[in-house]
């Protein structure tokens, strides 16, 4: 009896505030019935989407928001659910259509399938590229090394196969984004970086030379460079180099990343100068003091 008098006017106290609550809650229950009045299965699954971008802000601070683009139901929900359990915030999508609904909202990383029901993905992922930052991830069926290159040249940074090994597939996803956070900072910080007779824009991931002239590099000599030109003389491990460059290329081992150094080092050429200089059982630095 003494419980519910206290009760009571702790419920009634400030009218205002109650009136407040009462009208929160309305409006809440609102919002999912609005979101939920679709007729048919497919307006269902859209109405989701949108329900999901549209509390983005109730997200927990630091997760990475993955996308997971794929069509067959058991698979979207084992990599929803696996990669939710390891601190991502994950959004389903069964189509392309539904892929761009999910892209509305701020994105960190896609899992892209190549056969979808209403599309294609290699061209899903050229739509994407131009239009977001996120990384993109091919998971798919299609395993023919056409497939892979082309996967790898639109736009992916992996072409992982099924059937999926959940533990490596996770591990290529927080590699990704460390990376792209890494390329973030490094934008922000220095647009462009001259050493020696060279000027390097990691914005337009341009190299130019001091006639002022592009020099031709691949994706992989790029980022390799761009490390190496970061690491502000440190030396760079064989290892970290081999983590630098995976994204670019389906197999890459030490063999691969000295392959790269020894291109840069014919490309790089003018001064008289080494411009990249080998570590004895460590790796490669960049040589030139002058860094501006």
């Amino acid at each position: 009896m003494l419980f519910g008098r206290h009760k009571t006017p702790s419920i009634l106290a400030g009218n205002s505030g109650a009136r407040t609550v009462v009208n929160a809650r309305s409006q809440d229950i609102a919002l999912r019935d609005d979101l939920n009045f679709q007729a048919g299965p497919q307006a269902h699954r859209t109405s989701k989407i949108v329900a999901d971008s549209a509390l983005q802000e109730l997200r927990p601070a630091g997760r990475e928001r993955l996308i997971v683009v794929e069509d067959d139901p058991v698979t979207r929900t084992m990599l929803v659910g696996y990669f939710s359990e390891n601190n991502f915030d994950v959004v389903g999508a069964g189509s392309c259509a539904e892929c761009r609904q999910a892209l509305r909202a701020r994105t960190d990383l896609i899992f892209l399938d190549v056969q979808l029901p209403d599309g294609d993905g290699f061209e899903l992922a050229k739509e994407i590229q131009a239009t977001s930052n996120a990384g993109i991830i091919f998971v798919t069926r299609r395993d023919t090394d056409v497939d892979r290159i082309l996967g790898l040249e639109i736009a992916a940074d992996h072409y992982v196969t099924k059937p999926i090994n959940l533990r490596d597939l996770l591990a290529r996803a927080r590699s990704v984004l460390r990376r792209r956070s890494i390329d973030r900072k490094a934008a922000r910080n220095h647009n462009s970086i001259a050493f020696g007779d060279w000027i390097i824009d990691l914005t337009r991931r341009e190299l130019l030379g001091s006639d002022g002239k592009p020099v031709s590099l691949t994706r992989a000599e790029f980022d390799l460079l761009a490390a190496l030109v970061g690491a502000d003389g440190r030396p760079l491990s064989r290892d970290y180099l081999i983590e630098v460059v995976s994204n670019r290329q389906a197999e890459v081992d030490i063999r691969t990343v000295d392959a790269l150094v020894a291109r840069l080092r014919r490309k790089l050429v003018g001064s008289g100068t080494p411009v990249i200089s080998t570590v004895t059982g460590v790796g490669y630095k960049l040589a030139l003091s002058e860094r501006l």
